[in-house]
């Protein structure tokens, strides 16, 4: 157990997490569209889709969370950006009959200049990458430029700064200088950048967060 612990980690330093790389950073990938489904599926539960909505996914990773989104979009328009070249082949590799179908485009993109026009999207959503995010700042004022009047960005988290992480969260967040606010320093940042009827929502004995703000 401990030794597959100390291989895990390993990939995940190798595969880095704020932009991941190589083969290593591939088994990352797919390990992670299997450990966050559970508090990626508690997150978009608390969102009402409409099966013409136009979605992105910033940060789309391995693709899982577009392939739960297709699920709930049967006839919209699915988008995914990812900074990173693996990220991007692994997640069209997960949503191929989607690709293929022609609703649903997975492009190589940054939070810092979304290549969308203004009030593209009806839903907006970013799983675990916030945390990397170059500005936080500003990059949620590009994700209100895209999205629509009206619309909603949900940002979701497994991790969040509270009393009672555990040394092993902590270490963490310390080793990959992750960004990772408080509650109200959430609700700071979405309202300066301009987002209104903002929900912030926990889950009891996790440290999952979802932030929802619309436009």
């Amino acid at each position: 157990m401990e030794t597959t612990r100390k291989n895990q980690d390993d990939i995940t330093r190798k595969g880095n997490p704020g932009k991941p790389q190589g083969e290593e950073g591939e088994q990352m990938l797919l390990r992670m569209n299997e450990s966050h489904a559970a508090v990626t599926q508690w997150a978009l539960d608390s969102l009402e889709f409409q099966e013409g909505d136009c979605a992105l996914d910033i940060g789309c990773g391995g693709g899982a969370t577009l392939m739960r989104l297709w699920e709930r979009i049967p006839k919209g328009q699915l988008t995914g950006v990812d900074y990173s070249p693996v990220s991007v082949r692994t997640s069209r590799q997960t949503n191929a009959e989607a690709v293929r179908s022609g609703r649903m485009e997975i492009l190589e993109a940054s939070v810092e200049k979304l290549p969308f026009e203004e009030g593209t999207f009806h839903k907006i959503v970013t799983v675990e990458s916030f945390y990397f995010w170059p500005d936080p700042a500003e990059n949620l004022k590009e994700v209100l430029r895209v999205l629509k009047k009206g619309g909603i960005f949900l940002l979701v988290a497994d991790i969040y700064q509270k009393e009672g992480l555990s040394e092993a969260v902590r270490e963490n967040i310390k080793r990959y200088q992750l960004f990772n606010p408080t509650k109200e320093e959430f609700i700071k940042l979405f309202r300066q950048a301009g987002f209104t009827q903002i929900e912030v929502h926990t889950q009891e004995g996790e440290d999952w967060i979802c932030v929802e703000g619309r436009k």
